[in-house]
């Protein structure tokens, strides 16, 4: 039987393993509302180095480690590293990746890094090229800011429709049933069961500040492709949780969905739209690599620990754009990747 659901759509026999998890925040995350899910807590945004940049390696980092830890993996033990970032030439996770001896892939999807990860990590483990894998993710405002818009000491304006970029990072570390040399592995009640990969919608929207508009296309395209190539509806998930549209984005997806019949339930939200509170200013939300990696890795795998999710749907959306192509007055394409996560017998 075919492994493959309709054009876009994949199960997984072999359902890899998430056996350790891990979620790192910045000052501004650590003061919202989803402060208690975080493994790690920045005492400030620099975290002990000379340049934004080096501070996001080292945060990634400390992801990765604790997801190893959290996994009662060490990196010996690693066949495959994935992982990405929103930085020239993935400096980030390059970097980062430098200081592990693990084998690494650089993935480069926008902010749907995490579950483009999660996709390329499952496939290598459910096909046997993998025993174990790591994922991982991260963004930090400041290191956004001054590759996508504006330096920090410009202080320009910020309109309504503008996302902050979380300072976030996280990590997942996946495994097979047996290791390469046929040992069987501790495994664990949390796997990821299908994904449907996505592609690029572009609504033409040209304006930096408008990235929830330019990605809630793309997002519902992959939503749909995904209910009829699984045979599923909304209604067969405990949570459908999108990263990052924002408040803005979120509803331009509800609004699209409801349009093509399939009216998104309760249990849907975004990890941009519910990262921080309204009394933080950032406007339209959260946005980033590391929001939706946070909160899948931090909220997500704690939840299904403790038994109040069953199934979810984790989806991540990407805006395609460059500052090359914004210089050229190019349109901003979306891209949108989602897993099926869930949980099998008792807790972990």
């Amino acid at each position: 039987m075919s492994n493959r659901r309709g054009k876009q759509s994949i199960v997984f026999p072999n359902a890899p393993c998430i056996v350790g998890a891990a979620a790192v925040g910045g000052v501004k995350e650590g003061q919202g509302p989803q402060r208690q899910w975080f493994d790690f807590l920045l005492e400030d945004d620099i975290f002990g180095e000379k340049t934004w940049e080096k501070a996001e390696g080292k945060m990634v980092k400390k992801a990765i480690d604790l997801a190893l830890r959290d996994g009662r993996t060490t990196e010996a033990q690693v066949d495959l590293l994935l992982g990405g970032d929103l930085i020239n030439q993935l400096m980030i996770a390059n970097y980062a990746a430098r200081d592990l001896q693990i084998p690494f892939m650089g993935l480069y999807g926008a902010c749907s890094t995490m579950t483009e990860s999660l996709i390329a990590g499952s496939v290598f483990i459910d096909g046997g090229y993998a025993a174990r894998a790591v994922t991982a993710a991260s963004s930090h405002y400041c290191t956004a800011e001054r590759q996508f818009r504006m330096p920090l000491e410009h202080g320009n304006q910020r309109p309504p429709s503008a996302q902050w970029t979380a300072t976030a990072a996280g990590s997942m570390v996946l495994a097979g049933n047996t290791s390469a040399n046929g040992d069987a592995l501790p495994g664990g009640d949390i796997v990821v069961t299908s994904a449907t990969i996505g592609r690029v919608v572009d609504p033409g929207i040209t304006d930096v500040n408008e990235m929830g508009a330019a990605m809630a296309p793309a997002a519902a395209s992959t939503l749909l492709t995904h209910f009829k190539d699984m045979g599923t509806s909304p209604a067969d998930y405990d949570v459908i949780l999108s990263g990052d549209l924002g408040n803005i984005g979120k509803h331009i997806l509800m609004d699209l969905m409801k349009k093509q019949g399939c009216p998104l339930a309760a249990s849907y939200n975004d990890c941009g739209a519910i990262m921080y509170s309204s009394e933080q200013d950032v406007h339209s939300g959260g946005s980033g690599c590391g929001c939706s990696a946070s909160l899948f890795a931090g909220r997500v795998i704690k939840e299904m620990r403790q038994g109040r999710i069953k199934r979810a749907l984790l989806m991540s959306t990407g805006a395609l754009l460059s500052t090359i192509s914004a210089g050229q007055g190019e349109s901003i394409p979306g891209i949108a990747h989602a897993v099926v996560i869930e949980r099998k017998g008792g807790q972990q």
